[in-house]
């Protein structure tokens, strides 16, 4: 049945002859080399035909979706553009899709540079660059966000505090008031606690006051 191309060996013959052809006649570099990794990947899976037909089918549902502009292509192994001070010159310029006026002021740029007034010079650097020395090296606002953010917390913290003062701690114990302090120090002092080199060490019981 597979040798007639009515089975699934049959259909899957016809695909691969069919995707041949898309591959050597796509003129899209990023979607030719998809295919052909894809190819390669089911020529290796041996005696499975009906899945290297799937991959085939999905493959042609993904081709007419780019060319109905759903999927766009991205060149992703090419660098992007970024502006560094220790890298002065980026590997790809950054306007890469260039308008009119643009592509009219490139093939200007060919000619002598005397012939170019200084917008004219300013807007070949800006399609090479995006930022200048002197914009990267520039001060930001960013520490007004930033002292501002930590103030912000400061004072929620604050009306966090006041509000546990007020609503969640009970009144202040009788034993943190000054006559009770006194009492209990006293009383300390009666008993000598800890005469070596504790509380009772620092005071003198002749004069009865605090050693100096």
């Amino acid at each position: 049945a597979g040798g007639d191309g009515e089975g699934p060996s049959g259909l899957g013959d016809w695909r691969i002859a069919e995707w041949e052809d898309k591959i050597s006649s796509s003129e899209d570099i990023p979607l030719r080399q998809e295919l052909c990794h894809v190819h390669t990947r089911t020529q290796e899976i041996t005696g499975k035909t009906v899945l290297r037909t799937a991959f085939f089918f999905h493959l042609d549902f993904s081709l007419s979706l780019r060319k109905a502009g759903v999927v766009k292509t991205e060149e992703y192994s090419l660098p992007s553009y970024v502006d560094r001070r220790d890298y002065p010159l980026p590997d790809v310029a950054h306007v890469r899709n260039l308008s009119a006026d643009q592509k009219a002021l490139k093939e200007k740029e060919k000619a002598a540079w005397s012939s170019l007034s200084n917008d004219e010079k300013l807007g070949l650097y800006r399609i090479k660059f995006n930022e200048s020395y002197a914009e990267m090296n520039r001060g930001t606002n960013e520490w007004k966000t930033v002292i501002g953010g930590a103030l912000f917390f400061m004072g929620l913290t604050a009306l966090f505090i006041i509000w546990e003062k007020f609503y969640v701690y009970g009144p202040i114990p009788h034993t943190f008031s000054e006559d009770w302090v006194a009492m209990q120090t006293k009383r300390m002092l009666d008993m000598k606690a800890n005469p070596i080199e504790g509380f009772s060490a620092k005071w003198d019981y002749e004069k009865n006051e605090w050693k100096k």
